[in-house]
């Protein structure tokens, strides 16, 4: 029978689960528009500020629209949005 400490040391490191729906969706976003590590952070915090719904639709906007540099048009909607 094994010691509890060995298995403890023997327990593989996993990662994190978030811990609320809007830094899942952030993932996401960082993901698969390739958001640059020095921009991850805004990412997290137009998630966070915004509704769910307002984010999701500038994600979809960007992925049907954009091209080229796809992260830089989504911040672009994401912003647009306390302008008007």
């Amino acid at each position: 029978m094994e010691k509890i400490a060995d298995i403890f040391q023997n327990k593989a490191p996993g990662k994190k689960a978030p811990a609320y729906q809007w830094q899942d969706l952030a993932l996401q976003i960082i993901n698969e528009l390739g958001v640059p590590n020095f921009k991850r952070s805004s990412v997290f915090k137009i998630c966070k500020e915004h509704e769910r719904n307002f984010v999701e639709k500038c994600f979809d906007d960007t992925k049907e629209l954009a091209e080229g540099d796809r992260w830089k048009y989504f911040f672009k909607l994401a912003t647009n949005k306390n302008k008007k």
